[in-house]
């Protein structure tokens, strides 16, 4: 999509990709911009662009008057009368792999956009606004002196002194911030399925990590799912254990969630002040137009950071994170239970990306890196470019899974080399768009697994994507490790400790130091950060206060004590509320969502009802014919009419030959306009796991006008 910005950058004319049956639903262009920290859209009614630009130039330069000192909603959409009269809202189910960054704008498609009034009548309301300002704008007006001038030397003077005053409140803020974060303890506790790990770190006096207290736990298998949250007991008590044997007495605990029960969305707009971004964030209008939910946003913790900022092209690039409430609450759960404090809750592939940053690889970090998680757990490929994330989510199947495990790659016939072959061209796919894109190059991937043969595994990558390079990434190898501790990490594969440190590099940030120095260093998904940055704020400035100005202000200090202590421990009581008010919270709202759920099913059945209703003997003439064409080695799963002409089929056949010859008996049928294959994957039934000869597909049927 083409996007032609004017007005400095401010105002973004484009054409909408709504589509309807694979077509645009309309040509013309349309123009938005943001006003204080809101945005606003309005159609031309035109698809000629040189007649769209100036009637849209006009709307920008009424919008700047006729808004002025006024609160419209979030987002604004106004359709001429060659438009639909009122907008619908795009109902998209999340996605968990990474949105790629785009230096153009957030595409107006990805956005809810609100109903707003005729647009004839605000057309109106702006040329008569428009009018008044106009006369306006002729009269000067002089701020009064009250009888003393001030020479424009003078003038200059006072912005000279304002800015330096700015600019010494940032450098004060940035270095408080900054003695905040050094002063932090905080413990960082992994949970995978194989082992629980708990570390701390310490800088030196040169700045070098120190590994200062580090354990882990391995896990009995016959005890742990595939769903770990249902094991708080067990996983709370080997993390105690853990945390014994390291002799770690310090209980705020950083811990991450999978990358899997994630969100993760980095977006373009245009350049906002922290005033404005603030004023969007806090309604939630943002997010809502900009990441489609099929849920309920209340059900949701959601973070944002901006990661870039860019005065060229007037844009700025938010990084948004969200997950389950009902997921973070679950894992925080396991900390409380182990009589912690979880103050920070980050997602695994950041955590990566901490201990990658940290630690420097080859002194200065490149603007292109490459990391990899490969495993029976978690598996994504990340490019870090100029410190964005680039994520591409990987899915693997169970048998997929036990696959690789198994490995032997010295068998020509081992399955795991096709896995590997397959995982290998998704990243292949995601280097080329990466490098076309941004003209960079990747040359090495850093590769992190808790896979016990990813050594025997590696030249396959290797031999896959021959112009890549992939080594086994050492999350220790500028850490200073001691004596006690090289036991436990005197290892082969060090890799899957990489976690665990990037969680114990992490500081709670209560004074916003990483605004100062790098992105994407202060995700927190935890729905009570605010909180515990607040009692963490009240307890550094108290002892900042008491390094400052003992002795001399001790009274003051005292004061300073007490109020401290009366919101540390309000706060405490807060937090108490807050997880009994969000234990029931949670519990009402699964009784709503599962009413909801069925009241949209049982709507869903009468609308198809009604629709069937009347074709119902074409439509059963259709079917009819449609189950004559199954072959014998062929098995239906699913099958979806839409109660016009589309009928979609998902199944699994035991060859390619099967598939073929039952789209070919398709289209033989009379009341069958046209079948074609949508798409073909391993099926993911509770058979089809059992056996992995089985091939998945989904067959579009097009009646002939039933």
């Amino acid at each position: 999509m083409e996007t032609i910005h004017k007005k400095n950058g401010r105002l973004h004319i484009y054409v909408r990709q709504d589509k309807y049956k694979g077509e645009l639903k309309s040509h013309n262009w349309v123009g938005r911009a943001y006003i204080k920290g809101k945005q606003k859209i309005i159609s031309s009614g035109t698809a000629n662009l040189e007649e769209a630009i100036p009637i849209l130039e006009k709307w920008y330069d009424d919008l700047q008057v006729s808004d002025e000192g006024k609160d419209q909603p979030l987002i604004e959409s106004q359709f001429s009368k060659g438009e639909e009269g009122i907008s619908k809202t795009i109902d998209r189910p999340p996605k968990i792999a990474e949105e790629k960054i785009s230096s153009q704008p957030t595409q107006p498609e990805k956005a809810e956009i609100a109903p707003t009034q005729n647009p004839q009548q605000s057309s109106e309301k702006t040329k008569s606004s428009s009018s008044i300002f106009e006369k306006l704008k002729n009269i000067k007006i002089s701020k009064p002196s009250f009888g003393k001038k001030i020479p424009a030397s003078e003038g200059s003077k006072i912005k000279k002194a304002s800015k330096f005053a700015q600019n010494l409140q940032g450098f004060f803020k940035s270095k408080v911030s900054k003695m905040s974060v050094a002063g932090e303890e905080i413990v960082g506790v992994d949970i995978t399925s194989q082992a629980v790990r708990v570390a701390q770190v310490s800088k030196d006096n040169k700045e070098n990590w120190i590994l200062e207290k580090f354990s882990y736990r391995l896990l009995d298998q016959e005890k742990i799912s595939e769903n770990l949250i249902e094991h708080k007991d067990y996983l709370s008590e080997e993390i105690k254990l853990a945390l014994a044997n390291a002799k770690i007495t310090s209980t705020n605990v950083a811990l991450s969630i999978p990358v899997t029960s994630a969100i993760i969305r980095v977006v373009t707009s245009p350049l906002m002040t922290e005033q404005e971004l603030t004023k969007a964030i806090e309604t939630d209008s943002l997010w809502e137009n900009l990441v489609q939910l099929a849920d309920n946003l209340n059900d949701y913790s959601v973070f944002h950071q901006v990661i870039n900022r860019n005065s060229k092209n007037n844009t700025m690039d938010i990084l948004f994170v969200a997950s389950k409430l009902s997921d973070v609450n679950a894992f925080s759960g396991i900390i409380k239970k182990a009589n912690l404090n979880p103050v920070i809750m980050d997602v695994r592939c950041f955590t990566l990306k901490n201990a990658f940053d940290n630690l420097s690889i080859g002194g200065v970090m490149k603007a292109s890196s490459a990391l990899m998680e490969f495993g029976a757990e978690e598996n994504y490929f990340m490019i870090i470019h100029n410190n964005i994330p680039i994520i591409t989510d990987i899915f693997l199947r169970s048998p997929e899974k036990q696959s690789i495990i198994n490995a032997n790659p010295n068998q020509e016939n081992d399955e795991s080399r096709n896995v590997i072959r397959r995982y290998a061209m998704q990243i292949k796919q995601a280097i080329s768009e990466y490098e076309t894109k941004y003209e960079a190059k990747i040359t090495t991937i850093n590769v992190v697994s808790n896979l016990k043969n990813i050594k025997d595994l590696i030249p396959l990558f290797s031999k896959n994507l021959p112009n890549t390079g992939f080594k086994i990434f050492d999350p220790l190898l500028k850490v200073t490790v001691p004596a006690y501790n090289k036991e436990k990490t005197n290892i082969d594969n060090r890799s899957p400790l990489t976690s665990v440190l990037g969680l114990a590099f992490r500081k709670l940030d209560v004074f916003g130091y990483y605004k100062f120095v790098t992105a994407v260093k202060n995700i927190n998904l935890l729905p009570n950060r605010d909180a515990v940055r607040q009692q963490n704020k009240i307890k550094f400035l108290s002892g900042f206060a008491f390094k400052g100005l003992a002795g001399a202000i001790a009274g003051i200090y005292l004061i300073l004590i007490c109020l401290s202590w009366f919101n540390y421990h309000s706060n405490k009581e807060k937090l108490l509320a807050f997880d009994q008010a969000q234990g029931e919270f949670d519990r009402v709202n699964a009784r709503y969502s599962k009413l909801m759920k069925q009241k949209n099913e049982m709507e869903s059945a009468l609308k198809l009802g009604k629709k069937v209703n009347s074709n119902q003997i074409g439509s059963y003439r259709a079917l009819a014919q449609i189950t004559r064409s199954v072959p014998v080695r062929v098995q239906f799963s699913k099958l979806e009419f839409d109660g016009s002409t589309n009928v979609t089929i998902q199944g699994s056949a035991f060859s390619d030959q099967d598939i073929l010859n039952f789209i070919s008996n398709l289209n033989e049928k009379s009341l069958i306009e046209q079948a074609s294959l949508v798409d073909m994957n391993v099926s993911t039934t509770e058979t089809e796991q059992s056996s992995s000869n089985k091939k998945g597909f989904t067959i579009l049927c097009k009646l002939k006008g039933v």
